[in-house]
């Protein structure tokens, strides 16, 4: 059982949380103004007849050409073999702007050879940060890199296609799965319907850093119940953001 726990530091669970690129439609440069009127057109139904601009503040986040990461959150197990304690350490990156949110993952990401995993991160985090970083003229992490790999080359694990068992028709909330293993919530003050307005009109990074972080944990425990372990395990959390720097 140490070896696989030991195993399990290899991999990181993450986490992101999206909004849009500005507060409001009218704020974005008039070569993006024209590009998202392109894009609303495409996603509003047929029949619905909007304000041009008008779907911006609530759609944008979760596209990365309009939208921007405001917060990740990681977190990775860790076994201490003399006590047989299992940790799991977590850490959120949220800074004021998205370079340095990003460079700081980008940096963690060159530490050692993670094997990445996320609940739909195959189709959402994994490109959206890989889009954004390129944005931001940051150099893509090796992780990320997809180009020229075949499939079983890659380091990823995504929660909701371990869950699909090749039932590509079938989409499981994070939420849903949660339920099923008797995790807690992660919603207790926000969900991801409401990011954008707790960053844009209620100033709430931290309520916003602390629902990532509670995300990133539920993905690591829906992970554990895919390998068969007991829903009463001790595992001691540690959030870095709360230790001192020194």
């Amino acid at each position: 059982m140490s070896a696989f726990f030991n195993g399990l530091e290899n991999i990181l669970f993450l986490d992101i949380e999206t909004a849009s690129l500005e507060a409001d439609f009218s704020s974005l440069p008039e070569r993006m103004k024209s590009e998202w009127l392109k894009k609303e057109n495409h996603i509003k139904s047929k029949a619905e007849e909007i304000e041009p601009g008008s779907l911006f503040f609530n759609k944008a986040g979760i596209y990365a050409e309009f939208g921007k990461v405001i917060c990740i959150g990681v977190g990775y197990f860790h076994f201490m073999e003399e006590s047989g304690k299992l940790e799991f350490r977590t850490k959120s990156f949220c800074a004021d702007n998205e370079y340095d949110t990003l460079e700081g993952f980008v940096q963690l990401l060159g530490k050692k050879p993670w094997i990445l995993c996320a609940h739909n991160g195959k189709e959402f985090d994994f490109p959206y940060l890989s889009r954004r970083i390129l944005v931001n003229r940051l150099p893509l992490p090796e992780p990320l890199q997809i180009a020229g790999k075949k499939p079983w080359e890659l380091r990823h694990l995504d929660t909701l296609e371990l869950w699909k068992f090749g039932d590509y028709k079938h989409y499981t909330r994070l939420e849903l799965l949660a339920a099923i293993f008797d995790i807690p919530t992660s919603k207790e003050s926000i969900d991801g319907s409401q990011v954008n307005e707790a960053y844009y009109l209620q100033g709430n990074l931290q309520g916003i850093r602390e629902y990532c972080l509670r995300d990133v944990w539920v993905t690591a425990q829906v992970y554990m119940a895919f390998q068969g372990l007991p829903p009463d395990m001790e595992v001691q959390v540690i959030n870095k953001d709360a230790e001192p720097s020194g």
